[in-house]
């Protein structure tokens, strides 16, 4: 099963293996043996067009899941906020969002405009908490800085050994404000899962040997190499039961302090 870890400093465990949905053609069955298995937090988007998908295959079992989704960086202004919540609501056949996110910052929009309308949501108990997705540290300091009642308690942004950005600044500072990092693409579109499929190099070598020391597969090391930092959960996507069973597998165990060294080394 997979193990919970705590969102941000809400006191509520969700999962640190979540279900992601961009460009998700699976159907039900993948999102539901995910559940089985203990990846409950399911993240999906008003731009992912998943909802709809995501609200089937949570029939009968949403007191089970912890549900994301986004309201799209082009609908910021206050109205349109209120609107895609609803309409996200109704597509996902819930009274209540889990976890509602801003996809995208958009400058040409006040961020307090926005960040009061997504409290609004939180008032009007159709929200219970509130988060971002692609804020840089600035972005995300803005946002926090406007916020009269509540908390923002996770930033989703692009994260795997290929892609470490906000390890430079966003990642230290979520981890000291105790803001949960939801790492989207977490094994770089397949590139961490196969190095048949692409060039090997010497990266990829380590993350082989890696994987056969622990007997685990090349994604599963990957995907347990980011959930060695605190406060960051994965989200990857599967459209198949048996991906999904096997990012699933990539919890409740760790790789040791030294292997995570010489992963942090080969993918500097």
């Amino acid at each position: 099963m997979v193990t919970l870890q705590p969102l941000g400093n809400t006191g509520v465990q969700v999962s640190e293996i979540g279900l992601g949905t961009w460009k998700y053609h699976g159907g039900v069955e993948p999102l539901r043996r995910g559940i089985a298995l203990g990846a409950t937090l399911i993240d999906t988007a008003e731009m992912y067009r998943t909802e709809n998908v995501v609200g089937q295959a949570i029939q009968g079992m949403r007191d089970q899941v912890f549900l994301a989704t986004k309201v799209s960086g082009d609908h910021l202004r206050a109205d349109a906020v209120l609107w895609a919540a609803e309409a996200s609501l109704k597509l996902l056949g819930t009274e209540v969002i889990d976890l509602y996110q801003i996809h995208w910052p958009d400058n040409r929009v006040p961020i307090k405009e926005t960040m009061q309308a997504m409290e609004t949501l939180v008032d009007r108990g159709q929200v219970r908490y509130l988060g971002v997705s692609n804020f840089s540290l600035r972005e995300l300091q803005a946002a926090q800085a406007v916020m009269s009642k509540y908390p923002i308690v996770a930033n989703q942004v692009l994260y795997n050994l290929n892609a470490r950005d906000i390890e430079r600044d966003l990642l230290p500072y979520c981890q000291q404000q105790h803001i949960t990092i939801l790492a989207y693409t977490p094994l770089d579109d397949g590139r961490l899962a196969a190095s048949s499929r692409f060039r090997r190099n010497r990266s990829t070598q380590v993350l082989e040997r890696i994987a056969a020391e622990v007997q685990k597969t090349m994604a599963q090391v990957a995907l347990n190499w980011c959930l060695s930092r605190p406060y960051v959960i994965a989200i990857p996507k599967s459209d198949s039961v048996e991906r999904t069973v096997e990012n699933c597998q990539a919890s409740g165990w760790r790789l040791s302090a030294e292997q995570v060294q010489q992963l942090d080394a080969a993918f500097a």
